[in-house]
């Protein structure tokens, strides 16, 4: 149970660290979501939104610092 805990906590920890992250990048206006190759359509009645180009660039951003925190622990 006590590793549990532990591993509860440190996914709460990483939780609060992403939420402070997206609130800073929504205050410095970064065009994340709105990149070029986002997909968009607006149609009559519904909207369709599928941010392709932006999934992309934060896959790569958090598989390096992931690759580097990897080589940083060993």
């Amino acid at each position: 149970m006590i590793d549990l805990g532990k591993i509860l906590i440190g996914l709460g920890a990483l939780l609060v660290i992403a939420g402070i992250v997206v609130i800073l990048l929504g205050r410095i206006h970064l065009p994340i979501g709105r990149l070029p190759g986002d997909i968009l359509y607006r149609g009559k009645h519904t909207t369709f939104y599928f941010p392709l180009a932006s999934s992309l660039l934060i896959s790569i951003v958090l598989s390096l610092v992931l690759y580097f925190l990897s080589k940083i622990h060993r």
